[in-house]
């Protein structure tokens, strides 16, 4: 559930990028996966954050860790502060089957970003 003292933050489009939340005389930008984005800065350089980020990073391939097997790699279906669906990834073709997980939000740490110079890789 979102807590009640953050504060949503749009583009010029409208388009969610995230939240700001207090801490101290100090404010956070979240992401939208619900995990800290900065330090505790003043609030422009929070907006900034957050717009420098953008959503575009949704897009990209993630690894789905799992207890007793091998991690995953997963894509992102939705993001909400209900929930986070992930599917196993497709390699672009139509006719893949595929798995959806659905984890809670703020999104576990075992849904993280694929290294990066590894395809395939954990």
């Amino acid at each position: 559930m979102l807590p009640a003292d953050w504060t949503e933050h749009r583009r010029d489009d409208g388009e969610l990028v995230g939240w700001i939340r207090p801490a101290g005389d100090d404010w956070v930008a979240v992401d939208l996966l619900g995990r800290d984005a900065s330090e505790p800065i003043d609030w422009l350089d929070a907006e900034a954050v957050l717009e420098r980020r953008g959503i575009g990073w949704l897009a990209d391939i993630w690894m789905l860790d799992r207890a007793d097997a091998p991690p995953l790699r997963v894509r992102m279906v939705e993001v909400t502060p209900d929930h986070v669906v992930v599917q196993t990834d497709d390699f672009g073709a139509i006719d893949v089957p595929v798995t959806r997980f659905e984890l809670p939000w703020p999104a576990p740490e075992g849904l993280r970003p694929r290294k990066r110079g590894r395809p395939g890789r954990a």
